[in-house]
């Protein structure tokens, strides 16, 4: 009975360690977090046969993870209760077997080297997590140093990816010492090498600050205004008619344009109502409100903005998984979350193509069809949303300027931002709506990713929230204007142009790509020593 106390105790522990570092916001407490668990898998691994080992280890390390994304991430459940139970149990579930596995592993080869195949195990796991339709990437172990971005300027090497190995590395290292070292007089010496490892990195990240000299070519300039309607998406954004919205935005913005003005920036599914048929998208009225209130007073200026589309297909085009049947015969439609880019040249368009899942779409729509209409509504748009599999830069040869459309929970994804960048993305507009979790830290922490995007790329970003935070963001990661949440704002500066691709936005996650050639090199290795022991038992 009072192992099994321990064993909780060591269970919760963990949790605690993993979840203060998002609510204090002190990325510090993730190099202790897997201390405990590593040490309740040790004890674990000495005193019980592999079955029962197994499942007391799930059980318990279940439990943990569980805890973790509930004290995380319970803020999910202000925009839906049952998509945020489903994160909670899949995404705890996840995190359990690749533990589970570690585990497996590490005791069948039975090596001292073999406890840092966690750290492979895991990375494969968090990269994996981040490219398929059950994608909740928020608890990547890396994203916690958002919080702390002085530490980690040498992100523009290894992406977030970097911060997960770290933290890894450090508990690992921990954990040895601890085991084997129970005096305090030798334990000394290996306390300078946790040290050294936690440090350095940080120092490193400090030397690229003093090397690296702010972006502040006047040719690369660009003068941006960014608005925040603040509009209520539960009782207001998606019933006022859309012309009211309109003048309000043009009242919140008048005598802030003048013909200096390069951008104004709007968040996501401003342009609400029907929608707009992106077949006629020139004939649309709110697209003629815009050249005719601002185009045609500012010809320079480019407006960035999120809209609901949607765009129809015959029987005779490329059906995609996601289009729906439309009222008449051999007619199919799919519906987008869009950003636009109006100006005197024309209309460019991107789709949204990292969607939450079961409110933007349902998973697996290939597969998973008949069921798209249990899709949570959200955004102003229900069922699967369409996509593209390819990102979509806004250029304007005149300045030679190139925007990367990022919409809301985009941002969350290193690798898949670096694809607007290898399309020679030269800044980053962020367009989101937060106001789905109300005043909780879910809209805080979405900003501060955001922060790890500017980073890895050093790009500097202009972020419109609708109802905030609205801010920009320096390629240090700096904030910069940051509005005041659910108050409605207009905010300008100067940003600047980054012709210059870091490491990381050219040659993406390799980080991530080697340890899941690795994770599925182990995990058939695991599968190798199950049926030769099999065969010797049997023999």
């Amino acid at each position: 009975m009072q192992k099994k106390f321990n064993y909780l105790l060591l269970s919760l522990f963990s949790a605690i360690l993993f979840s203060a570092g998002w609510l204090l916001h002190l990325s510090v407490f993730i190099f202790f977090a897997f201390v405990p668990l590593l040490q309740l898998e040790d004890d674990l691994s000495k005193q019980l046969t592999v079955p029962k080992r197994k499942l007391k280890l799930f059980a318990y390390v279940y439990f943990t993870f569980l805890v973790w994304n509930l004290l995380t991430t319970w803020w999910v459940s202000q925009a839906s209760m049952v998509g945020a139970i489903a994160a909670f149990v899949i995404n705890s579930l996840f995190m359990a077997i690749i533990f589970v596995i570690f585990s497996n592993l590490k005791n069948k080869i039975h090596k001292p080297f073999a406890i840092w195949l966690l750290i492979p195990l895991w990375l494969g796991y968090e990269f994996v997590h981040t490219i398929w339709d059950l994608s909740w990437s928020w608890l990547i172990l890396g994203n916690v140093f958002a919080f702390n971005t002085n530490w980690i300027q040498w992100f523009e090497f290894t992406g977030t990816s970097g911060g997960t190995l770290w933290a890894l590395f450090v508990n690992i290292l921990i954990f040895n010492i601890l085991k084997n070292n129970t005096s305090l007089k030798i334990i000394s010496k290996p306390v300078l090498k946790i040290a050294a490892a936690i440090i350095l990195p940080i120092l490193f990240s400090y030397l690229i600050f003093m090397i690296r000299k702010p972006l502040s070519d006047p040719a690369d300039k660009l003068k941006v205004l960014v608005v925040q309607p603040n509009i209520d998406p539960y009782n207001d954004k998606f019933v006022m008619d859309f012309q009211m919205q309109f003048f309000k935005f043009l009242e919140q913005i008048k005598g802030k344009v003048t013909n200096e003005t390069d951008y104004i920036v709007l968040p996501e599914t401003f342009i609400v109502g029907q929608g707009i048929n992106e077949d006629i998208i020139d004939d649309n009225e709110a697209i003629r409100w815009f050249k005719d209130s601002l185009l045609s007073k500012f010809p320079k200026l480019k407006i960035v903005v999120g809209a609901d589309s949607y765009r129809f297909f015959t029987s005779k085009d490329k059906i995609s998984a996601t289009a729906k049947p439309y009222q008449e015969e051999g007619v199919y439609y799919d519906s987008y979350n869009t950003a636009l880019q109006i100006d005197a040249s024309g209309i460019q368009i991107y789709h949204k193509s990292k969607l939450v899942p079961g409110v933007e779409q349902m998973p697996f729509p290939g597969l998973l069809k008949p069921l798209e209409g249990l899709a949570i509504q959200m955004g102003g748009t229900f069922g699967s949303l369409g996509v593209q599999y390819e990102r979509t830069v806004f250029t304007d040869k005149i300045t030679a300027t190139n925007v990367a459309p990022v919409v809301c929970y985009e941002s969350v994804y290193s690798d898949y931002v670096t694809g607007y960048v290898r399309k020679n993305a030269n800044v980053i507009f962020i367009i989101t709506n937060d106001g789905w979790w109300g005043d909780t830290p879910g809209h805080v922490e979405h900003l501060y990713y955001a922060r790890l995007r500017a980073i890895e790329n050093r790009l500097q970003i202009a972020r419109s929230a609708n109802t905030g935070i609205s801010c920009f963001i320096d390629e240090f990661g700096t904030i910069t204007q940051a509005t005041n949440y659910w108050e409605a704002a207009v905010i300008e500066k100067d940003i600047y142009k980054n012709n210059n691709h870091t490491f990381y936005s050219k040659f993406g996650d390799l980080i991530a790509y080697l340890s899941v050639c690795l994770s599925v090199l182990l995990i058939l290795f695991s599968i190798f020593l199950r049926f030769k022991n099999n065969h010797i038992i049997k023999n």
